[in-house]
């Protein structure tokens, strides 16, 4: 029988990218939304403190194991802004174009060189009496000049993936799970699922 894990977040796009890559792992993926209302203050001040803190409210909530993750976008040129601010760094109620068209403006005159760039995402697995088991991944590239595609979501039109040699939403889903930062902080969780199937397995043997 399948484990139920529970997915902290209301960022639908977020869930299409992970339930793919937790197929076969022996969970069912279900969102915090179904248990109630999820809208948790994010207070952190890192990815890992805001990951927690999602899975935390999504264990609250449901009852049982749940993940959620925090993703920044870390600019060389800006100082590593807008780093764990990116999903509202044009303000409160702002939409994926209006932090695209500010990133963009305070990157004007920078050359290509320096618009070096990385997008790294931290998920926290929370469980009953245990503390939260933590997975980082990162993913290298540049900010564009312009928007190149019209798949993904958030900063992916204007991020060029150094592993793919295009931006990350000229990519299919299928081509941006093999090098995202969430794809690849997903396989840490899920190697982590696995192992501890394994270890529950042997436990009831």
């Amino acid at each position: 029988m399948a484990r139920i894990l529970v997915l902290g977040t209301n960022n639908a796009h977020k869930a299409e990218e992970i339930a793919p890559l937790l197929a076969g792992s022996g969970v069912d993926l279900r969102a915090a939304s179904a248990y109630g209302a999820f809208d948790p203050e994010e207070t952190g001040s890192t990815l890992e403190e805001n990951a927690i803190i999602k899975a935390r409210a999504a264990l609250a909530l449901s009852g049982e194991w749940s993940i959620a993750d925090d993703t920044g976008l870390e600019v060389d040129a800006l100082d590593g802004r807008p780093g764990i601010y990116a999903a509202r760094y044009a303000g409160a109620g702002c939409t994926f174009q209006d932090n695209i068209a500010k990133l963009l403006r305070e990157l004007e005159g920078v050359p290509e060189e320096k618009r070096t760039a990385r997008f790294v995402c931290v998920i926290a697995l929370c469980r009953p009496s245990d503390e939260p088991a933590l997975f980082r991944a990162s993913c290298a590239g540049r900010i564009l000049t312009r928007p190149h595609g019209g798949r993904g979501f958030g900063y992916d039109p204007i991020f060029y993936a150094l592993d793919a040699g295009k931006a990350l939403a000229e990519l299919t889903l299928e081509e941006k799970n093999r090098l995202s930062h969430r794809a690849r902080a997903v396989k840490l969780l899920r190697s982590e699922l696995l192992n501890l199937q394994r270890q529950s397995e042997r436990m009831e043997r």
